[in-house]
């Protein structure tokens, strides 16, 4: 049994936001959350915040590395520590539209990574390829496909960790989702061109999410309500946002969190090699990506990514936003959780679930990050 005390600030629990608090850890889960701030090891958040550790469902990279480069157990270690230090104690690594052959070691990655306990990765997330030409983005075309029987084999194979599914809904069938969502896979609408009706009847079908709401897909036009428009008009299907000043305008995000119920969005990241990295610029399928001032583009000034990382994404959401310090943490950490289905193990500071949290400053810049009660950065 550990305890840890955590005095002067506020800690954001499931029961509200307390000005400190003692937490018992015993194998990597909280045992009991108590006022009694006395005996433990003490960590004085001098003003600041305990929060939940969060949880980022889009991570392409981190620490100078990309999973499309080397779909290995060694590149999601990197990734995840890489994003630790900034909070994240769960994450999907994220590979972008590849072959079929890529795909498939990026899913048996991935599961041997949570065989071998690497910290934080809960699953991996496949963005593509079964998107859009009109809405690629900084994918490569010359990968894209259909979803035939090879690929619906691969992502529907039991594993280990949540699989997470970003595609276009007006290029596969109902039956199609039908086969995935039985098989556990969780679908997101992404790189879509859909219009509202098609979107609809998807959701219908069993999407459960929207991939970086707003971008590379149908926008909302008075006649023409597209992707957009019936994400914004669904109340129960999960957002991500990305909130970093470049991908969306704040204004147009304020508008969606007035539109639908907040804890039906997620912070995401959509993070590149330069989270965590000296080095910012990167290459991303043979092209070059310049990095600066925190904006990634490729050459022909296309977004690709970005340099976002989680504690970045709360801290905007609370100043570009004006959303709460709690509320900026509900959308970091219980939200996904909920869309990923692990809301009974993690996503709140509460008694059962892991002991993943993180201290943040005053002004919110990072200060301590625990997966499963241990101090890793």
């Amino acid at each position: 049994m550990t305890l840890n005390r955590f005095i002067n600030g506020h800690v954001v629990t499931d029961a509200g936001v307390l000005p400190g608090a003692a937490i018992d850890v015993k194998a990597g889960l909280i045992v009991a959350i108590s006022p009694d701030q006395k005996g433990g090891e003490t960590v004085d958040l001098d003003g600041g915040w305990l929060v939940p550790g969060f949880i980022d469902t889009q991570v392409n990279g981190g620490g100078g590395v990309l999973f499309n480069d080397a779909p290995t157990v060694e590149t999601i270690a990197a990734i995840g520590a890489a994003h630790a230090p900034y909070g994240t104690t769960g994450y999907l690594p994220t590979l972008i539209s590849d072959e079929a052959a890529v795909i498939a070691q990026a899913l048996d990655a991935t599961d041997a990574a949570i065989e071998a306990g690497v910290p934080g990765v809960v699953g991996i997330h496949v963005e593509g390829p079964v998107i859009n030409l009109s809405r690629k983005g900084i994918h490569d075309p010359a990968r894209f496909r259909r979803l035939g029987p090879d690929l619906m084999d691969l992502l529907t194979r039991p594993r280990r960790g949540r699989v997470m599914l970003t595609l276009a809904p007006e290029l596969v069938s109902s039956a199609d989702l039908h086969a995935l969502t039985s098989a556990g896979v969780i679908v997101s609408i992404g790189h879509s061109d859909g219009d509202y009706e098609t979107t609809r009847d998807r959701i219908a079908d069993g999407i459960t999410g929207v991939t970086h709401l707003y971008n590379a897909m149908s926008p909302l036009v008075q006649r023409a309500p597209g992707v957009v428009g019936a994400a914004l008009e669904d109340q129960s299907i999960y957002c991500g946002l990305i909130v970093d000043g470049f991908h969306v305008h704040d204004a147009a995000l304020r508008i969606a969190l007035r539109a639908r119920p907040i804890d039906r969005f997620m912070l995401v990241t959509d993070a590149m090699p330069c989270v965590g990295a000296a080095s910012k610029d990167f290459v991303l399928q043979g092209r070059q990506i310049t990095v600066e001032n925190g904006r990634c583009v490729g050459p022909d000034g296309t977004l690709a990514g970005s340099d976002l990382d989680m504690t970045a994404a709360v801290r905007n959401a609370v100043e570009r936003l004006g959303l709460s310090v709690a509320q900026a943490a509900a959308m970091a950490a219980t939200s996904p959780a909920a869309f990923l289905r692990l809301s009974d193990e993690r996503g709140t500071i509460t008694p059962g679930k892991r002991a993943d949290f993180v201290h943040l400053t005053a002004d919110l810049y990072p200060a301590g990050t625990w997966i499963g009660g241990t101090p890793i950065a």
